[in-house]
């Protein structure tokens, strides 16, 4: 059951599709007060209290014990005091011996302070005055879940083909690179689908533009790659270079569809082109005009998109700059005070994403000016929702590729998203592990962070073990910073490895695919908790680091370097199958309980759940190469079991279709267990 509560006069945010009848009177489960113009909400929380959510946020599963800033922000040093990273889904669960859920619907930031202050007490505080809450009750984590998936609405589905492995850097800088990047790809025999361009494919980090003097036949290359399984990714910033013959600029000046200071100028900011505008993407027609712009790179054949910096992050104000060289001209460069060091170097970081700037600038939301400060949060997410929406136009039978770095809920959508700048540390590997389930709850499946990390210098080891999870997430990239050690995979020593841990994932690409679609067409999860699934086992509500994926199999990644095992908990009985490759591989029946299992580091362990079916289709260099006729099964049964696999083209948008639906069965005939199926299996495994 949803309940819905109006404080004040909240500004549409679209997170909700469902509509839902205002409650009168006062809330249940909360009690508030109000200070300095605040409200604040506390629940009282029961020693053994699990709270679940927060979607793209720091820390554990369980957010108990942490103070967190739903306010998006460019922060790529993701350690445990940060409070806020880039996307904001104010959506939380609160489950022990009661579950209830809570969805604070709010454009400005708001502060979850979840025991940290007072271990049993969770405080929620908006930053208006303005908002909606929302408040659900169920019978168990899972079942608030999706009532609030079913709330927000369906979640964006990504083209079959994004499945595959992909590589990307800051930045490769012209045709042949990208060549040399797939060439080796190749020649290693790794697996390969898609290769990204950073901003520095465009002309002088223009928005839509093309250096053509690092491609100077854009199309025909874009083709060329399309020939060898290649799709190429542009990023898509939201800052517009300020430069006069500059079509865009020239026309979001001319309409007046940039963000505005008070005194109704253009608001300026720094970012990668130097002086740029911000799109108004609170504006619809702002939105329509930004979102038609992609037009002419799918008409070169570009089938997928980044969007980046759309926080909107910001190296500078041009009043920033002024602020700091009248502080630095009265700054006593003689001075001994320690805490003056600190001063001078707090101010000058400060010119980086400053609140003081959030604060000086407005948006044009349809006839409503707001200040973007109090409408923050949802400035990615618009961006997201601008180019979806202008995707139904320009290619309205085919699904494009879509993912940001800023988000809201809503925007799950038009778009996935991955975790941002994240760092070459194994805590980041951990960190990527127990977020996503926490993505899936707030509508974001389509979803991975940058495998081998974005910043610092990735091992051989690090990458490895981040592959050995990253085949089971949708988004599965390998991402650096330039400046970094260079990560590909064919940099890092012998490739028979990489090449055999990347081969699993597109073995398993008919599965995963299967199980994401599923998910998004029933609004569920693709990553769940243990505890989900065995509410009543009391240990399993413990475990972070253990991930059911799907409805067939559970994982136990290895996170941590020089491990050659770790303890894994068994819920159940389940089938324990270590791949070394899509072929090779061992299994062992376990037994319910505690148990060390040993993975070296070019394997990668996997549970199959007990009278649960696993496909496995011959792997390939491509998705589009895939061969989607013949199945292996693996299954641990003492029972006649079904699995539906959902499959279609991977393209079209006939999502509901029943003939997407095939049926795999295993029943026992005669007391002996054997194969019944609308597709052709090759092999059976039965334990």
């Amino acid at each position: 059951m949803v309940k819905k509560y109006v404080y004040g006069n909240p500004i549409e945010t679209n997170a909700v599709v469902s509509q839902i009848e205002q409650e009168e009177g006062s809330v249940q489960y909360l009690s508030e007060i109000e200070i300095n113009d605040k409200i604040i909400f506390n629940y009282a929380m029961e020693s053994d209290d699990i709270v679940y959510g927060l979607g793209e946020a720091n820390r554990g599963m369980n957010k108990r014990g942490g103070l967190y800033r739903s306010f998006c922000s460019d922060e790529p040093y993701q350690t445990e005091e940060k409070q806020s990273l880039y996307g904001a889904h104010n959506f939380i669960v609160v489950t022990g011996m009661i579950s209830v859920g809570f969805f604070i619907d709010c454009a400005s930031e708001v502060k979850f302070d979840i025991g940290y202050t007072s271990s049993d007490m969770l405080n929620i505080e908006p930053g208006c005055k303005d908002f909606t809450l929302y408040i659900i009750e169920g019978k168990s984590a899972y079942d608030i879940v999706k009532q609030f998936r079913e709330l927000i609405g369906r979640s964006y589905i990504a083209p079959k083909w994004a499945f595959g492995y992909q590589q990307s850097r800051w930045s490769y800088m012209n045709e042949d690179e990208i060549r040399e990047v797939v060439q080796k790809h190749r020649e290693s025999g790794i697996p390969l689908d898609a290769v990204y361009l950073d901003i520095d494919y465009m002309d002088g980090y223009k928005d839509f533009t093309v250096s053509e003097e690092r491609f100077p036949n854009f199309p025909e290359f874009v083709k060329e790659m399309r020939e060898q399984g290649i799709r190429l990714v542009p990023i898509i910033d939201a800052g517009v270079k300020i430069e006069e013959g500059y079509e865009i600029y020239e026309e979001g000046k001319q309409y007046q569809l940039f963000c505005k200071k008070a005194d109704g100028s253009d608001f300026v900011a720094g970012v990668w082109p130097g002086r740029t505008h911000f799109p108004d993407f609170m504006n619809t027609n702002a939105r329509m005009w930004f979102g038609s712009k992609y037009k002419v790179l799918i008409d070169s054949g570009i089938e997928g998109f980044w969007n980046d910096m759309n926080e909107p992050a910001m190296f500078f104000t041009e009043e920033g700059i002024q602020e700091v060289k009248a502080y630095l001209d009265n700054f006593d460069f003689n001075t001994n005070e320690p805490g003056k060091f600190f001063e001078l170097k707090d101010k000058v970081l400060s010119l980086s994403n400053s609140m003081k700037d959030y604060c000086s600038f407005y948006h044009n939301m349809d006839g409503n000016i707001v200040r973007h400060d109090q409408v923050h949060n949802l400035y990615g997410a618009n961006m997201t929702r601008a180019a979806g929406e202008a995707f139904n136009q320009i290619a309205p039978d085919r699904r494009i590729l879509l993912f940001s770095r800023s988000s809201y809920i809503g925007s799950h959508r038009w778009g996935g998203i991955w975790t941002g700048d994240n760092q070459s540390w194994w805590s980041h590997l951990l960190l990527n592990i127990k977020m996503m389930p926490s993505l899936n709850m707030c509508g974001y499946l389509y979803s991975g962070a940058d495998l081998g990390g974005f910043g610092a210098n990735c091992t051989r080891d690090l990458l490895m073990r981040w592959l050995g999870f990253g085949i089971f997430t949708p988004l599965m990239r390998n991402h650096a910073a330039e400046g970094t050690r260079r990560q590909e995979c064919y940099n890092l020593g012998d490739t028979e490895d990489f090449r055999n841990i990347i081969s699993i994932r597109y073995s398993l690409i008919p599965y995963l695919y299967s199980e994401y679609m599923k998910s998004c067409l029933n609004n569920d999860m693709m990553f769940k908790p243990l505890s989900f699934e065995y509410p009543t086992d009391n240990f399993a509500r413990t475990v972070e680091d253990q991930l059911l994926v799907g409805e067939s199999i559970m994982i136990a990644p290895i996170y941590e370097q020089n491990a050659v095992g770790r303890y894994v908990y068994l819920p159940e009985d389940m089938l324990l199958v270590v791949f070394k490759s899509s072929s090779i591989r061992r299994y062992q029946i376990m037994k319910k309980g505690m148990h060390y299992i040993s993975a070296t580091i070019n394997e990668v362990p996997l549970f199959v759940r007990k009278n649960k079916l696993l496909p496995l289709c011959r792997t390939t260099q491509c998705t589009d190469n895939m061969d989607t006729s013949m199945f292996e099964i693996i299954a641990y049964t003492d029972d006649n079991i079904e699995y539906l696999m959902y499959e279609d083209d991977g393209i079209s948008k006939d999502y509901d279709n029943p003939d997407n639906m095939v049926s795999f069965e295993v029943k026992a005939v005669d007391g002996i267990l054997g194969a019944v199926s609308s597709k052709t299996i090759v092999k059976l495994s039965l334990f």
